[in-house]
């Protein structure tokens, strides 16, 4: 279950009171650049993919956080009943199914840690999980970014990790598989990503 993209735009809308900053324009952003990716593939629901990537980072209306966030949006979600929801807060941050190839503080006590790991080995992921892990790179506070942009920026402000290198081909490999479905490069779809090369809003 997944509640509409009026009840998706009112929640978000609310946790950006309860924490504001710059993740709600990212979070808005990426249900964006997932609604234009599922249009063109034309196998996806629409407004599924919008509100997944709307709500990826709902966790953060607890506050400030790192990997913590993940756990705080799928418990969120599971408590309003949005499974399908709950699993893109908690798939969004691996692009390598694998707790430990992630780049966040592990804020979060040994039992969600368990949790968490004991997840991600549990599921294989499906065109969802990719299409958010997807769109997560793909958009920024300021509208849509190429995702050189995006992992050198990243880079800059959390620094390289031996898991790097895998976590981009793995958002890569993601990239090349909506393309195929797509038919056309994703950087045409989404509107004004070149503007993100020149820093332009």
């Amino acid at each position: 279950m997944f509640p509409d993209k009026d009840t998706a735009l009112r929640e978000l809308e609310l946790a950006g009171k309860m924490n504001p900053g710059p993740w709600t324009e990212h979070s808005r952003h990426a249900a964006e650049a997932a609604e234009y990716i599922a249009a063109a593939c034309g196998d996806l629901n629409c407004e599924k993919a919008f509100v997944c990537g709307l709500l990826h980072d709902i966790g953060r209306r607890a506050g400030v956080s790192a990997v913590r966030h993940i756990v705080d949006g799928y418990d969120y979600c599971l408590s309003k009943g949005w499974d399908e929801v709950a699993r893109v807060c908690l798939t969004h941050s691996f692009p390598v199914k694998d707790i430990r190839a992630d780049i966040g503080k592990k804020d979060i006590g040994r039992e969600q840690y368990d949790f968490v790991d004991r997840y991600l080995k549990s599921i294989e992921y499906d065109d969802y999980d990719k299409l958010i892990i997807l769109c997560d790179a793909l958009a920024d506070a300021r509208g849509f970014c190429i995702l050189e942009k995006r992992f050198v920026d990243t880079a800059r402000r959390y620094g390289v990790f031996p898991f790097s290198v895998d976590r981009w081909n793995k958002t890569y490999a993601y990239k090349e598989y909506f393309e195929e479905k797509a038919g056309t490069s994703l950087y045409r779809l989404l509107p004004r990503i070149e503007a993100c090369i020149y820093d332009e809003k």
